[in-house]
């Protein structure tokens, strides 16, 4: 696994200062979790297509927190990694080469998610 992300490593470690953030700015995180919260509420688009399109922008703003955390919610909601795949497929159609790079990392983290839910 040399040179390789650890996606559930690279999001505690996010969480931890999240956390932090949290004690710094109380009214900033409230707003994000709120906003976050709002957003991400099964509504005319369900739970697992939002998810998608939230990994989807974190391919496209190579954002390795992002494909971390929507990667493992993405498991949860029982997202296919044929599904995953496919939305990656679109990533780089839109994004080419850069979204390429972040789009196999990304399914390394469903991956990595994937493993360790069949695991416990």
């Amino acid at each position: 696994m040399s040179g390789e992300k650890d996606y559930a490593a690279r999001i505690a470690g996010i969480g931890a200062y999240m956390a932090e953030l949290r004690k710094a700015t109380p009214p900033m995180m409230q707003g994000f979790h709120a906003l976050s919260k709002g957003a991400m509420a099964a509504g005319a688009i369900d739970a697992k297509t939002k998810e998608l399109i939230a990994l989807a922008i974190g391919v496209s703003q190579r954002c390795d927190g992002c494909i971390g955390f929507h990667g493992k919610a993405l498991v949860e909601l029982g997202a296919t990694r044929e599904e995953v795949a496919e939305m990656l497929g679109v990533c780089v159609y839109m994004g080419g080469g850069p979204a390429l790079m972040y789009a196999a990392d990304a399914l390394r983290a469903y991956d990595q998610f994937a493993a360790a839910r069949t695991a416990t």
